[in-house]
């Protein structure tokens, strides 16, 4: 008994000394990346990133991770330049990484022998270097850059640039969609693959220069949330051919939704070879270990708002025998690899909040679960080629974890890294307290919620109702540094995650009912999922509610601005507020039509009674308004128009606006006060 009592106040000591969650221990705790694994399954490597608020002071650098645990990753690269997209050598004696480093005009490809010595560099490509990947015989490299179009190698396109740097007079010009992405207008340039000899001195060749493929008006690489076009280029098991994924679509964008093939090219060169088309849009292709299979990730294009990744299969070399191999599973296909045998594929998918690892047949067949986490996330899902038994390896993280490098055997997590553990066991943070209710219109609606630091369950806390975007997006169980969870409970408030209609996680039909429905559904179930937290959880204090977000949050906020006083104050950032403006100007303009039923001008339903600015004659709510200049997805234009909006109307109000960002805010110091502003305005209405 005694000994027992010593262990609890031993606990309890321990509980003591944990701190609040501050932006400081957040922010400078080290960010482990993706793992890439040796074809043995041996070692791992790993980039981890040293964070500081001065960004000439941060570092970054890959570290070699012995793959059974029985040792202690080793730094292998010591400069403050990122490296990424590092890749091993088939006989897993090197790797090959992107990187900028001294006197590098844009990131190339180096070479790093593991044995010892300085990493070399490859390439010297005037439009940089990104995702090499080294050919089966490990002699050659293929890497994606972008040229200027009819530059047939490096020297044509290194004068092309510099004629465009010279010229006397400075416009953009265009004939057609799209014209901008994400935080940058776009221009002339073309992403395009080119391989390379590792022999010294060699230059690399443009597999798609001089093509009638790359020549189409609506050539174009796989987009995102981001700046860079991707082609996904991977080698053909006998090294001979590059199989990528591209559309000759892209200019029908403001029409039409985009479709992309697959694609095979000489690794000599040559006219590419239409592989696969379909009415949807192909990516991440991989072949068997075995190489008698291609699989891709498949979306299919059917005028939907929202449909569920799938792996599709051909048989190699014939493409024959099309399958739908995750046909049997209503989770979207995230990162995937094959088993050693090449019998069985796994692949992570978002699921009520976690992300879970299944395994299905790569001849079709049942999904089932493989890797069930009790909490949190797994992603970047990678198994070595060649090694004598599969064993998975991942990141695994969740809201109380950051993310480390795992390996998991027959289900088993086990950590391989532990750069983060001390920092964060020294963090006063609870995991979610997940629970369910059936809404007004009877749908099963997912919720999370997280109390502060201190938290006190006979105690009363004011309620901060945050929104996520997307709409095809889901809360999950893991750390995020734009929004996080733990640092906006901190001031004494119990945050409440709802996974609303259109989330993803919840199956196609969930997130596709969002369409024709944006905003009054959605904002129903947010109001309701707060009224059954309020009624179950007592240490809640019903008469103190706010809620924010950003992206589709922010558009969520405004709804709710224009819909109901409920809540003391309200945040929207990237948030639009006219949903005609926001067609108008947003850098992608046609899955808005598909959201809305129809295009602006004829104007249905939805664009007149889901529309907020058409009531801002109901706006009473203080509201905080943040956006950054460079901000393509969700113009400033929005923000400003729901400013002017509010001041008409006498609200009580604040602009945000972030003359360097784009739709998020990523440098240190704009993020820390980004928190302040948002703990201040809360602190001013509750």
């Amino acid at each position: 008994m005694k000994r027992l009592v010593l262990l609890l106040f031993a606990f309890a000591a321990q509980a003591a000394t944990k701190l609040p969650p501050t932006h400081e221990a957040l922010w400078m705790m080290p960010r482990v990346g993706a793992p890439a694994v040796s074809p043995d399954g041996r070692w791992a490597v790993t980039s981890v990133t040293r964070p500081s608020y001065d960004e000439k002071e941060q570092s970054s650098d890959l570290w070699l991770v012995p793959a059974d645990g029985s040792a202690k990753p080793r730094q292998i690269t010591f400069t403050k330049a990122s490296e990424s997209d590092a890749v091993f050598s088939p006989d897993g004696r090197r790797i090959a990484f992107a990187t900028k480093r001294e006197g590098d005009d844009a990131a190339q490809i180096y070479l790093l022998d593991l044995a010892g010595g300085e990493a070399r560099r490859i390439t010297n490509v005037v439009s940089g270097a990104r995702a090499p990947q080294f050919s089966p015989d490990g002699n050659s490299i293929l890497f994606v850059t972008n040229v200027w179009p009819g530059a047939a190698d490096d020297d044509a396109n290194r004068k092309l640039a510099k004629e465009r740097k010279e010229r006397k007079y400075n416009v953009r010009a265009y004939d057609s969609f799209p014209i901008r992405q994400w935080d940058r207008w776009l221009d002339e340039q073309q992403v395009h693959i080119e391989v390379q000899s590792l022999e010294p001195g060699s230059k690399p060749k443009d597999l798609l220069a001089g093509t009638k493929l790359a020549a189409e008006r609506g050539f174009g690489g796989r987009g995102g949330e981001g700046s860079r076009e991707e082609l996904d280029p991977v080698w053909s098991p006998d090294g001979k051919s590059v199989v990528f994924a591209v559309t000759t679509k892209q200019n029908t964008a403001a029409y039409a939704e985009v479709a992309y093939d697959l694609y095979r090219v000489d690794a000599g060169g040559s006219e590419p070879q239409l592989l696969a088309h379909g009415e949807g849009a192909y990516s991440r292709p991989r072949f068997s270990p075995d190489g008698k299979l291609l699989v891709a990730a498949f979306e299919p294009i059917n005028g939907k708002v929202y449909n569920l990744t799938r792996l599709v299969s051909f048989d190699w070399p014939a493409m024959t025998n099309r399958r739908t191999l995750t046909a049997s599973s209503d989770r979207s296909v995230d990162s995937y690899a094959f088993s050693t045998d090449s019998r069985t594929i796994y692949f992570t998918a978002e699921d009520a909040g976690l992300i879970r690892i299944y395994s299905v047949p790569s001849a079709g067949g049942e999904v089932k679960v493989a890797a069930e986490p009790e909490r949190g996330v797994y992603t970047d899902l990678t198994i070595p080629e060649k090694s004598p038994v599969t064993t998975l390896f991942a990141r695994w993280g969740s809201s109380v974890d950051p993310a480390e490098v795992v390996r998991i055997d027959q289900g088993k997590r086990r950590a391989l890294t532990a750069f983060t553990a001390e920092a964060a066991a020294a963090i006063d943070w609870q995991p979610p307290r997940h629970f369910w209710f059936t809404s007004s219109k009877g749908r099963r609606i997912h919720n999370m919620l997280i109390v502060p630091a201190g938290f006190d369950e006979s105690k009363k806390y004011p309620l901060f109702v945050l929104i996520h975007g997307g709409a095809a997006n889901m809360w999950r169980d893991q750390i995020t540094l734009r929004w996080n969870y733990h640092l906006l409970a901190r001031p004494g408030y119990v945050i409440l995650l709802t996974n609303y209609t259109g989330s993803t996680g919840f199956g196609e039909e969930f997130a596709q009912r969002i369409q024709g429905d944006p905003f009054k559904t959605p904002a129903e179930e947010i109001n309701e999922a707060a009224d059954e937290a309020i009624k179950r959880f007592a240490f809640i204090d019903g008469t103190r509610q706010a809620a924010g977000g950003a992206s589709y949050g922010g558009h969520l906020a405004n709804w709710l601005e224009a819909t109901t006083t409920r809540y003391k104050c309200l945040i929207s950032h990237a948030g639009l507020i006219n949903s005609e403006s926001q067609w108008g100007t947003s850098d992608t303009i046609y899955g808005r039509e598909l959201m809305n039923l129809g295009p602006p001008w004829e104007q249905g339903k939805v664009w007149r009674e889901q529309n907020p600015i058409r009531f801002a004659a109901h706006f009473r709510t203080p509201m905080l308004v943040s956006v950054g200049e460079h901000d393509f997805r969700v113009p400033m234009n929005e923000t400003l128009e729901n400013w002017a909006a509010l001041q008409r109307m006498r609200v009580p109000s604040r602009l945000l606006v972030w003359p360097e960002e784009n739709h998020w805010i990523l440098n240190a110091e704009n993020s820390r006060y980004f928190y302040k502003e948002v703990a201040d305005w809360l602190a001013r209405w509750l």
